[in-house]
């Protein structure tokens, strides 16, 4: 019987071990996936770093889709990585200009997005160019992304920024007194959190921040696609939702910032004035953050009586606009989209 069992064993033997190979490779699996689990609920960096190399890869793919739109400009000056905070890295501004020395224009001043847990002024530095081109001081700045600070950091560090460019105006060409704050994505909410500091002193008590900009400084504001009221973003569900609750959590350095002062503070739909500066807001048909955000926006201002020119798609329009339609000059609604910004920035900085 012992002979009989041995040979047995040697028959079932390889298949035993391939079952078995499979269980521990199986426990294995899970294991790792209880651990990345484990780690995602109480620290956000992992998704976060996801999340930071797809935005990344997609704001190179759409720089570099801008860069055969930028016209030839024997005239333009460019000057980069313009650190405008001492002894901090990576806080540094972008500046293109068409202006002679000496020479000061309107200015546009842009904050780039990318959840705010990515993205930096390399990413909107051609439409920086179009804009120099088109007669204006044009700057892109860096803040400090999350997870590495926590809001209201990045706040702070914009505050500094538009103190720098106040301060610096010559040197930069910059008209001091005629000034447009513009964002897109989580810059179109970061352009609207200072406009909203610099012209309702309430909130930048709130906010224990003086403002570096005087409310008649700033001409207008530019927001496209961004985020101005949190609390609607619960209706998002999917792998949109996950994106953003694993974003703001990065940024806020909170998992709850939903019931906490930074959901609040950031949502500027509820702390706008009748003060706001006039307004040029777009966002595209297929972007879900449209509907939630930037048309009750609009409709927030308006009923605010704050000039403000939309420019916005009906939701049946093909193609479907995907989020920063805008920067996708290769479209002809984005070509519209730009001339409607210019007509705006001629409007309010003539």
């Amino acid at each position: 019987m012992a002979a009989e069992s041995t040979a047995d064993d040697r028959v079932a033997g390889p298949g035993t071990r391939r079952h078995r190979g499979l269980l521990i490779a199986l426990g294995a699996l899970l294991f790792l996936v209880l651990v990345v689990v484990a780690v995602t609920s109480v620290t956000p960096w992992p998704s976060a770093m996801l999340i930071r190399s797809v935005f990344e890869r997609g704001g190179a793919a759409t720089a570099a889709e801008m860069e055969k739109h930028v016209p030839e400009n024997a005239s333009l000056r460019e000057e980069t990585d313009i650190t405008y905070a001492d002894d901090q890295t990576g806080l540094t501004l972008d500046m293109y200009t068409t202006a002679a020395e000496g020479e000061a224009l309107p200015t546009v001043v842009w904050i780039h997005g990318g959840a705010w847990i990515s993205g930096s002024s390399a990413d909107v530095d051609p439409y920086m160019r179009i804009l120099a081109d088109a007669g204006y001081t044009a700057i892109a700045v860096n803040y400090t992304l999350g997870p590495e600070a926590a809001y209201p950091t990045a706040v702070d560090e914009l505050n500094d920024a538009f103190a720098y460019i106040d301060e610096n105006a010559a040197e930069l060409s910059v008209d001091p007194n005629t000034i447009v704050i513009a964002g897109d994505s989580a810059g179109g909410q970061l352009a609207s959190q200072m406009a909203t500091l610099s012209t309702n002193p309430d909130y930048a008590e709130l906010m224990d921040l003086r403002p570096a900009l005087d409310a008649d400084q700033i001409a207008g504001v530019i927001l496209n696609c961004g985020v101005y009221d949190l609390r609607a973003m619960a209706d998002l569900n999917g792998l949109v939702a996950w994106g953003f609750k694993i974003s703001l959590w990065s940024y806020t350095g909170t998992k709850d910032w939903s019931a906490e002062s930074s959901g609040s503070t950031m949502a500027t739909i509820q702390f706008v004035t009748s003060d706001f500066p006039p307004t040029y807001i777009s966002g595209g048909n297929g972007d879900g953050l449209t509907w939630l955000q930037s048309i009750p926006m609009a409709q927030r201002l308006k009923s605010l009586d704050v000039p403000v020119t939309d420019v916005f798609w009906p939701a049946d329009h093909v193609p479907a606009l995907p989020h920063e339609y805008q920067f996708h000059l290769d479209l002809d609604e984005a070509q519209e989209a730009l001339g409607h910004t210019l007509e705006f920035l001629e409007s309010v900085t003539s």
